[in-house]
């Protein structure tokens, strides 16, 4: 769009858009610059582009225009309240207030009603540049230590304010034009979070909020979330009795029960099974390692922060946080020839990373973990099908749990080792390998590991959430460092390249994403109970244990409920606990033989043998039952 230069953004595109265009935009776009409505365009600017209220970033306009809006609210219901900083998120906003008591729901209350009535008096928003001393003394003269604190660490001559109304904010914009654009919020829960994220800083009050273009879209994310909520794992582990934790025992720490640790089981043995048949070898590490080894590999330097140290007969070891210090030390245990390569080794590893107590969150963030890790170990010329191989495996798995996936390489942080052109190789090798697949990847620039570059698979559960599972590190730099040689065909030294690699990454996190994805309803392979036979008086009895034996003979995960309660009783909780197959047997089942089915998904064959019943079930185990999950029973008669 062609611009006036003697007008303001808004004024051009007022004259540029149709009246239903102009009333849905949020701001504007000159070049890669993203401006107020109501700012002079730049002298340079020669096109302009409308930005949508219901386009990311006019989304994210509107969510920082309403965190303004209720830091404005709380200023005025609660003086005393000192404003730290309140940006967008996916999905909302937040802002941090430091106050002498918590916020209750009464007062959320009370501060989305006064966030109303600034809405409705549609106040303007408008920006104001200051210098870094006069706005260092405008907020000081107001209380607002942390802004002081903001605009020091800054280090600029010059800063911006918005105002609208009476309230005031360090602020870089852009901005809405005005409150009353905000058509739709709502203020969710009060978190605490610390000052800049650093646990040794005071503790603030973050209050979380959403706001969307129409109140129509945000009724749909609202039942999302109220969907996430009846599905957080948190609750359904609880309820479905799979792990808790133990706040004497230390924050981070899963107690997996019998239940949980069965379905830790059966995925574990059928990763195995699918490592074998891929050609990986098992081997396993040690927990600790002398430090001198973590100084050797860099991370010490790089990630000692996230690490456990302890100390035996005055050496200092560090408990491991990765696996691949243990399986290099393994690969240097003999001469390797180039024939030998590949080398995948294996290991369902214990590791432990110190999180800060704030990002704890159920099986999602925890300080000690397993992971399904691999290094493979190979000639450079092998790297792309190595690559590939890895991919195809991942892709194979997520199809077996019903995952989609995307996926994104991550490049060079700025902490890191290495030299610029073992980079450039790696990032090059991930980038060929799924162009080669037809895979399609986003860049997340200078998120990779310290030691390499990295492909992250990122699923999507039944709730349309992003989960980052599975990730593939190419990595020369540890191979350098600890000196892993092959011999070549011509009988000299030759350095290999390292992948690192896991499938479903940290098995805790990835079952606190199953049992969300499947709101606690697993598939019949994984389900740790599978049938339950539920007698209709205690006259069944005998019959029901006949049954369960049979049922067990045939590899199926079965449980009897003998109980003497009311059959409807033993129904309900037996759909509360969300087992796939409830087998009645009541006076004609054991007349006739058979068992009486009913199913979780509604469905009700009735009156069926114990052969049908238990092809029944074998068959809607299907095929991962057969590979990993035949051979695990639970439970005996209740």
């Amino acid at each position: 769009m062609q611009v006036d230069q003697d007008a303001s953004c808004g004024q051009a595109l007022e004259r540029a858009l149709s009246k239903k265009q102009f009333k849905n935009a949020a701001l504007c776009r000159c070049g890669g610059a993203l401006l107020d409505l109501g700012a002079p365009l730049p002298a340079d600017c020669a096109e302009l582009e409308p930005v949508f209220a219901d386009s990311p970033e006019g989304l994210s306009t509107i969510r920082h225009s309403a965190a303004h809006v209720m830091a404005e609210a709380v200023k005025k219901l609660f003086p005393g309240a000192q404003v730290a900083i309140g940006p967008s998120i996916e999905n909302g906003f937040y802002y941090d207030f430091d106050f002498e008591r918590p916020f209750t729901p009464e007062d959320l209350a009370a501060i989305e009603a006064e966030m109303h009535k600034s809405i409705g008096a549609d106040k303007a928003f408008s920006r104001q540049e200051m210098s870094s001393a006069e706005a260092r003394r405008f907020f000081k003269d107001q209380g607002e230590n942390y802004k002081v604190e903001l605009i020091d660490d800054l280090g600029q001559d010059r800063v911006s304010v918005y105002t609208h109304g009476e309230f005031s904010d360090l602020c870089r914009g852009p901005h809405l034009p005005r409150t009353g654009l905000i058509k739709a919020f709502k203020l969710l829960s009060v978190a605490g979070a610390y000052w800049r994220g650093d646990e040794r800083n005071r503790q603030l009050q973050r209050i979380y909020g959403t706001a969307w273009a129409s109140a129509k879209d945000q009724d749909r994310y609202l039942r999302r979330l109220e969907e996430a909520r009846k599905r957080d794992h948190r609750k359904l582990g609880s309820q479905l009795d799979l792990f808790s934790f133990h706040e004497e025992a230390g924050g981070g720490l899963v107690f997996w029960h019998p239940k949980g640790a069965l379905i830790r089981a059966i995925i574990e043995d059928f990763e195995r099974k699918e490592h074998l048949r891929r050609g990986y070898q098992f081997v396993q590490g040690p927990l600790i390692l002398r430090r001198d080894l973590w100084e050797r590999s860099g991370h010490y330097d790089n990630y000692r922060e996230n690490m456990y140290f302890t100390e035996v007969d005055g050496q200092a070891y560090g408990i491991k946080p990765m696996n691949c210090l243990a399986h290099m030390l393994i690969y240097k245990t003999r001469i390797r020839s180039y024939r030998d390569l590949p080398l995948r080794f294996f290991e369902l590893g214990v590791v432990h990373r110190h999180e800060k107590s704030g990002v704890l969150h159920g099986l999602l963030r925890v300080r000690s973990f397993t992971q399904d890790d691999a290094h493979i170990i190979c000639r450079p010329d092998q790297l792309q099908d190595e690559i590939i191989g890895v991919v195809n495996f991942v892709r194979d798995v997520m199809d077996i749990f019903g995952f989609e996936f995307e996926a994104e390489i991550s490049t060079r942080p700025e902490k890191s080792i290495g030299s610029d052109q073992d980079w450039e190789r790696a990032t090059a090798a991930l980038m060929k390998a799924l162009d080669s697949m037809g895979l399609g990847f986003g860049v997340n620039q200078g998120d990779g590991a310290f030691y390499g570059p990295k492909i992250d698979i990122v699923i999507k559960d039944a709730l349309d959430r992003r989960w980052q599972c599975a990730t593939i590190q190419c990595d020369f730099t540890l191979p350098e460092r600890f000196d892993l040689v092959y011999v070549g065909e011509d009988g000299g030294r030759r350095r290999p390249v390292m992948l690192h690699r896991v499938v479903l990454g940290s098995i805790e996190r990835f079952m606190g994403v199953l049992i969300e994805h499947f709101a606690g309803a697993f598939p019949v392979w994984l389900a740790p109970t599978q049938a339950r036979v539920l007698t209709v008086t205690d006259a069944q009895n005998d019959f029901a244990e006949k049954v369960l034996l049979f049922l067990r003979e045939k590899g199926i995960r079965a449980e009897a409920d003998t109980r003497n309660e009311k059959l409807g009783y033993k129904v309900r909780e037996a759909q509360l606990e969300k087992i796939p197959y409830m087998l009645i047997v009541g006076d004609r089942e054991v007349e006739a033989g058979a068992v009486n089915i009913r199913a979780r998904d509604g469905e009700d064959p009735g009156l069926t043998g114990l052969e049908a019943a238990a092809d029944l079930i074998l068959a809607a185990a299907g095929e991962p039952f057969k590979r990993g999950g035949t051979g695990y029973s639970f439970s005996t008669t209740r």
